[in-house]
């Protein structure tokens, strides 16, 4: 039998023998790791290498390297990649919850107008299929009071503000609850209250504007900042460059969100540009800059959440290039057949359409969310069908509404109407007069001209 001082050297060095098994084991661990290589993401934009790292490229302090790295915390099955645990943001389960079902109401949304066009309802419509994170994922990591210039794929960072169903409804079918009296084109929503700024048709307009509302901002000593959204194809427009420089000098304190989707209309991303995406642009101009996987929602909310904090307070723009995929066609004006890459980027699949329908930051964070237990298969299901037949009444109720009055063709322009358009009006009136039976308009209306 041992002695009491025996059983402890033994215990000891028993101890001692398993640390050494740990530590030759981690060693291995790290051997193998580096041994792998490195994962690449299937973006059309750009391929770059993943990082777990919430890092900010700098002009003044890095190499900048030939390709960016692409940020990514959850993989396509939604499991947390290795070593990205300290960069999950904190989301409460209540928010995390809601960014699902903000993605999947815009998802049905997006089907019912989609058809409700191809039916004649409704003159023109953009989706947003698999893009869905980018605008939703963004949004709610902004401050409530922070400027959103959105482009038009931005629907979900409208529906995260407040905006409803009926509104963007009333728009589409331009009747006279529209707020913008019926006088843009469709989906060019905006809500003055929600801090959402109307949608422009001419791209890169609101690059610019958006410098100057962060400029603003911070001569008022804000912290807010302002958001501008753009795709790939609208970096290549002048006020991009424009804006970029804009914002740089004078330290205004802009997040430009790079919606990288890999097609612009009609035009593939190898025709946009022979560069590493967009990214590198943003140091070449003074900016902070990361890139990250657009279909990942825990990445895209880290990565803006820290845009927003370096922004205000280094009063700086920064750029972020989220990599994305558009599934559907540029709008219902067009055929993406033309330009699009039909071949999946790796084997298994039909088409590239079908690897990234399979890879939506919807199904990606519903697996993230089912392995906390707050999402199924039925609620989803539940979210969808709910949403759908909100969406549908949203549409037979707009379209019962009459369409603005005549007279709203020459308001909220001029303060005091130029002859020009004063002759314009007075010509309509005599037109609707004379010719009153072709018309459905009403005498009322037609005096008010």
């Amino acid at each position: 039998m041992r002695s009491d001082e025996e059983e402890d050297e033994l215990l000891a060095e028993n101890q001692r023998l398993r640390e050494e098994v740990r530590k030759l084991s981690r060693l291995r661990t790290e051997e193998m790791e580096r041994a792998v290589e490195p994962e690449l993401s299937n973006h059309v934009g750009a391929r770059a290498e993943f990082t777990t790292e919430v890092y900010f490229w700098r002009h003044d302090v890095d190499h900048i390297p030939p390709v960016l790295p692409c940020l990514r915390l959850i993989d396509d099955l939604g499991e947390v990649v290795p070593r990205a645990a300290a960069a999950v943001p904190e989301i409460a389960d209540e928010e995390a919850l809601m960014i699902q079902k903000t993605m999947v109401r815009q998802s049905e949304f997006d089907k019912i107008f989609n058809e409700a066009q191809r039916q004649g309802r409704v003159a023109f419509y953009l989706t947003s299929r698999g893009e869905e994170a980018c605008a939703v994922a963004s949004a709610a990591a902004l401050g409530d009071a922070d400027w959103i210039l959105p482009q038009y794929r931005e629907m979900g960072a409208a529906l995260w503000r407040g905006m409803t169903f009926e509104q963007i409804a009333n728009q589409l079918t331009a009747n006279s609850l529209d707020s913008g009296k019926g006088r843009q084109l469709g989906l060019h929503i905006g809500d003055k209250s929600k801090h959402y700024l109307y949608v422009k048709s001419p791209l890169g307009t609101h690059l610019p504007q958006a410098a100057g509302a962060a400029y603003l901002s911070r001569l008022l000593k804000e912290e807010r900042v302002a958001i501008a959204y753009f795709g790939e194809g609208t970096s290549s427009e002048g006020d991009t460059p424009s804006g970029f420089n804009i914002a740089a000098v004078h330290g205004c304190p802009t997040l430009f969100f790079c919606r990288n989707n890999g097609y612009a209309i009609s035009t593939n991303a190898r025709d946009q540009y022979r560069s590493d995406g967009v990214g590198p642009r943003g140091p070449a101009y003074g900016m902070p800059t990361l890139r990250v996987d657009g279909n990942d929602v825990l990445a895209v909310y880290a990565a803006t959440a820290e845009a927003r904090r370096i922004a205000i307070a280094e009063g700086t723009p920064v750029l972020l290039e989220a990599m994305t995929y558009r599934i559907g066609a540029h709008s219902t004006s067009d055929d993406d057949t033309k330009y699009r890459t039909p071949e999946s980027p790796e084997p298994g699949w039909d088409s590239e359409r079908a690897y990234w329908e399979a890879r939506s930051p919807i199904i990606r964070f519903g697996r993230y969310l089912a392995t906390k237990g707050l999402w199924s298969a039925d609620q989803e299901d539940q979210e969808r069908r709910a949403a759908r037949k909100h969406a549908i009444k949203a549409l037979n109720d707009a379209e019962r509404v009459g369409k603005p009055e005549p007279y709203t063709l020459f308001t909220d322009v001029w303060d005091e109407m130029p002859p020009a358009l004063a002759a314009q009006r007075a010509q309509l009136r005599s037109h609707l007069t004379q010719y009153r039976e072709h018309y459905d308009v009403s005498d009322e209306s037609i005096e008010r001209l």
